[in-house]
C-alpha cells in the first residue's frame, strides 16, 4: 500500500463513513448496501470486479438531490458469494429482495442505473421490480448480443511486488476502463487494486451473453442509456447500442459523453452526474 497516500485512503473512508450501511441476506452471508442523502431513490449497480466504489465520484454529488443507494453486488466487494448456479435472474432476485429491506415498498418508485455488469444484471432487476421502478439507465453495458471489441488484459503475476501490481492495474485500466491515460490517478489505481482483490464473482460470461437484451422486453419503466464515446467495449459501434435500446422504446434517451471511456462515471464525473440526475429526475 506504499503507493497509495494517506489522503486517498482517507477520501475513500470518508465517503463510506457518510453512508448508512445496511445488510440483507445473500447466500450464507450478507449483501452489503450503502445509502446516502434524501429525496427520490436512485439505486446504482456497479460493474464487474467492482464494488460501490465504482460510483465514488457520484454518490455524494447525487445525494444532494436523491437518496442514493449502492450495494456491493453478490460475490463482489464486501458482499457474500451467492449460491450457485449463478444466473442473471437469480442474482437479480437477491438484489430485489434486499431492496425490500433497504427501501419500503410504499416508497416513491425508484430509478435504477446499472454500469457494465451492473447493467446486465440490472435488466433482470428492472424486470422483477415492475411498477416499483420509474426508470432504468443502462451505463456502458454489454449483454445486448452485439459485437464487443477485444480488450486483452494483464494478469497479476504470482508474487508480484507493488510496482509490478500497480503497473498491471494501470495497463488494464487504460485498456478497458479509462480512455485518457492522464486520468488514471492514484484513486483509480487504489480502487482497481482493492476491488480486484475481493472479487469472487466472475462476471465476464454475463457480459458476453444476451442476458440484458433478453430482460428488456419485460421492463415497463422508462429506458435510457449513457455511454462514453471511447468505451473500449463498444467503440466504434455505439450507434448499435442506441438502436437496440430504441428498438424497445423509440423515445429512449441515449447520451454519449465525449472523450470518455468505459468507466464514464469516473472519468467524466461532472458530465455523468448531470446526465443521470436529469434522467432520474424525469
Amino acid at each position: 500500500m506504499a503507493f497509495i497516500s494517506e489522503a486517498t485512503l482517507a477520501l475513500v473512508q470518508g465517503i463510506a463513513a457518510e453512508a448508512e450501511r445496511i445488510e440483507t441476506p445473500c447466500g450464507d452471508g450478507a449483501l452489503v448496501w450503502r445509502r446516502w442523502g434524501s429525496g427520490p431513490p436512485l439505486v446504482l449497480l456497479h460493474g464487474g470486479y467492482g464494488s460501490w466504489m465504482h460510483w465514488i465520484r457520484n454518490v455524494l454529488p447525487l445525494s444532494r438531490q436523491f437518496t442514493v443507494i449502492a450495494p456491493d453486488l453478490p460475490g463482489l466487494g464486501e458482499s457474500a458469494t451467492p449460491p450457485e448456479p449463478w444466473t442473471a435472474a437469480g442474482l437479480a432476485a437477491i438484489i430485489v429482495a434486499g431492496l425490500d429491506a433497504v427501501l419500503p415498498r410504499n416508497a416513491t418508485p425508484l430509478h435504477l442505473a446499472g454500469f457494465s455488469f451492473g447493467g446486465v444484471i440490472g435488466g433482470s432487476v428492472a424486470a422483477q421490480l415492475g411498477d416499483r421502478l420509474r426508470g432504468f439507465t443502462v451505463v456502458g453495458s454489454n449483454g445486448l448480443g452485439l459485437e464487443r471489441s477485444p480488450t486483452p488484459l494483464r494478469k497479476i503475476p504470482p508474487g508480484a511486488d507493488d510496482a509490478e501490481e500497480f503497473a498491471a492495474h494501470r495497463y488494464n485500466l487504460n485498456q478497458l476502463m479509462i480512455a485518457d491515460p492522464d486520468k488514471i490517478d492514484e484513486l483509480a489505481l487504489h480502487l482497481q487494486k482493492t476491488n480486484h482483490a475481493r472479487a469472487r464473482m466472475r462476471s465476464r460470461r454475463f457480459s458476453r451473453s444476451g442476458a440484458l437484451v433478453e430482460a428488456l422486453p419485460l421492463v415497463s419503466a422508462r429506458l435510457d442509456g449513457i455511454w462514453g464515446e471511447r468505451d473500449r467495449t463498444a467503440y466504434p459501434h455505439l450507434d448499435e447500442r442506441a438502436r437496440v435500446l430504441r428498438g424497445f422504446q423509440p423515445n429512449a434517451r441515449f447520451a454519449v459523453v465525449p472523450g470518455a471511456g468505459h468507466w464514464v462515471q469516473y472519468e467524466a464525473a461532472d458530465r455523468f452526474n448531470a446526465l443521470i440526475a436529469e434522467f432520474a429526475a424525469g
